[in-house]
């Protein structure tokens, strides 16, 4: 091997789990089993003999039993209060804007200034929320956000804040929310068992839409009110110091429940840089969590457009103030809270696909309502049904990725999903934005309507599936024994697995060994082939190149239990007698 240094090894490192020799072809089925049976390695306290979503076990539970446990239920109220504070004060900064400026884009920067932190924070906040202490980062951001929104509801009392400033405070807020909220998802995953993980996405989204459904009618209240009393300054002002208050509850809980520790872990930890690549490594070469993150980031680009027009729609189609603009904001939360006790069972009846296929058509439709009917009360019917549609189809994706991704990866997984959801979001509310200011309102929302039911062509390409327990437990795996390690910055490492295959066995062979390209490289690997050595037609190697020492003993510790059972399929191939010898080479110039 030119320019490469062979590390010398001991003959436990002749198997790729440490083992001393390949596994028995049929202790694949007896691991299978024992995970089935025992608690999964980090997926969720109390997780033992939880089926993998959507067994028969899983068929109809209740979205409310999950309050039953103590630290589930003190975060889901946390989780409402500070998702009432959110929404009235989104609510009063685009309500506010329209009044200050009269503006259809202005007032769209205003979601995009919520929403874009999340596009670009998304991801860095899932490595710290992945590899710090999740309870400090939680608290600080919360406590920093509280700071923000209290600054910006003075400022707007004493009349010093212009609409430049109400989207610079916007925006910072939402940075605090972008970075919170990949460690608080976690946080949430971790005090259930995992089957019990899709009810209580629900549950976080009916608390969610129920702060959509009545924050911004309350949020309208408050505003009208104190408008009343000191003009449209005042009123938003006030509803700031109220967002105040809920972000400080917030705060309290998760002080008085904070997030589980990390387990310690004697390999070197992870750098934001490194840990940002390995989420994204992770996400591409991983089918489901592709498919799921193209999906939402789809959905969420068509449908911004209802919500960020919605301030327009009720002003310039509608005649209504901001008591009505709160109306319709609460017409599409409780479509939302409405669904959420009941999409368990429509989601197992219709299945992944189906479902979110009438759920675009009904936003669609919904949309096209909205740009067109002059009257109220058919557009309040709408949002109803879109709100339901909605909440069906962004808790399907939220589900499928949380339940798809192992523990190593989770938080930087949600973080992807908050990344595609949001950061399209955000993007798209401006997109739309400009261009209802250029085409109209009508056809802006008429356009999203059929960009939305474009997005049923994404189904044959990007499939939806939820992952399976096997797929995102982590096998136990021991040291890897070498005479002299490395340093853990050194690099890149080649590894090569040597195989002897029988002639008649060959293109069997390559078919299981292919299957191990996506998991090496979703796992650390920058390049994976397979060989055959021209002197001899029985010898296979595997190589796979990784960029640093510490990324390959990372990639050792997030084999999972169905990439071992691939492992086994593929040893079961090999000559009777003959070993799998594996050898580690590191870059020397």
């Amino acid at each position: 091997m030119g320019g490469c240094a062979v590390l010398p090894h001991n003959a436990r490192d002749m198997d790729p789990r440490s083992g001393p020799t390949p596994p028995a072809a049929d202790s694949s089925a007896e691991q299978l089993a024992a995970v089935a049976a025992a608690p999964a390695a980090g997926l969720a306290t109390g997780a033992a003999g939880s089926p993998p979503i959507g067994s028969p076990l899983n068929a109809n539970p209740s979205v409310w039993a999950t309050l039953r446990h103590r630290g589930f239920r003190s975060l889901w109220l946390g989780s409402l209060v500070y998702f009432f504070a959110n929404a009235m004060q989104t609510m009063a900064a685009s309500w506010l804007m329209v009044e200050l400026t009269g503006s259809s884009f202005l007032a769209a920067l205003v979601q995009t200034a919520v929403f874009m932190p999340m596009f670009v924070l998304s991801l860095p906040a899932g490595v710290l929320a992945d590899t710090t202490d999740r309870r400090r980062l939680i608290v600080i951001a919360l406590l920093a956000q509280a700071g923000v929104v209290l600054v910006l509801a003075v400022l707007l009392m004493a009349g010093w804040a212009g609409p430049a400033t109400l989207l610079l405070f916007t925006f910072i807020a939402g940075c605090c929310s972008a970075l919170l909220l990949p460690a608080w998802n976690s946080a949430v995953g971790e005090v259930l068992p995992r089957d019990e993980l899709p009810q209580a996405i629900i549950a976080v989204s009916i608390a969610y839409n129920s702060a959509r459904a009545v924050g911004p009618a309350l949020a309208g209240l408050v505003y009208g009110l104190a408008s009343g009393w000191g003009g449209k300054t005042l009123g938003g002002g006030s509803v700031f110091v109220l967002a105040v208050l809920g972000t400080l509850v917030m705060a309290r809980v998760i002080q008085l429940n904070p997030p589980k520790a990390h387990p310690p872990s004697r390999l070197p930890p992870e750098r934001l840089w490194g840990g940002t690549l390995s989420g994204l490594r992770y996400a591409w070469h991983s089918q489901m969590i592709l498919a799921q993150l193209v999906r939402t980031a789809a959905f969420s680009a068509a449908g911004s457009a209802l919500w960020a027009l919605l301030p327009v729609i009720g002003q310039q189609r509608l005649g209504l103030g901001a008591a009505g603009f709160g109306f319709l904001m609460a017409c599409l939360g409780t479509g939302a809270v409405g669904v959420g006790l009941v999409i368990g069972r429509v989601r197992q009846r219709l299945g992944l696909e189906r479902l979110v296929a009438i759920c675009c058509a009904v936003f669609a439709l919904v949309m096209a309502v909205a740009g067109l009917s002059s009257w109220a009360w058919p557009v309040y019917l709408a949002l109803v049904a879109g709100g339901a549609a909605w909440m069906s189809v962004m808790s399907t994706f939220n589900t499928a990725t949380q339940t798809s991704a192992p523990p190593w990866v989770r938080s930087r997984a949600t973080a992807m999903h908050v990344l595609s959801a949001l950061g399209s979001f955000a993007l798209g509310s401006a997109f739309w934005g400009a261009l209802a200011g250029l085409v109209g309102l009508q056809v802006a929302l008429c356009a999203a309507a059929l960009l939305m039911l474009a997005n049923l062509l994404l189904a044959q390409r990007f499939p939806l599936r939820m992952g399976a327990l096997h797929e995102v437990t982590q096998a136990p795996f021991e040291d890897l024994l070498v005479t002299d390690p490395p340093d853990p910055e050194a690099g890149p490492v080649a590894v090569e697995l040597s195989y002897r295959i029988r002639p008649e066995d060959a293109e069997a062979f390559l078919t299981e060994v292919a299957l191990l390209k996506a998991p090496r490289q979703r796992d650390g690997a920058t390049f994976w082939r397979i060989y055959r050595d021209l002197d001899d037609p029985t010898r296979f190697v595997e190589r796979f190149i990784i960029t640093r020492w510490a990324d390959y003993l990372h990639q050792r510790a997030r084999t999972t239990v169905a990439d071992q059972s691939i492992e086994t399929r593929v040893r079961a191939l090999v000559m009777p007698g003959e070993p799998v010898v594996m050898q580690h080479y590191i870059a020397e110039r």
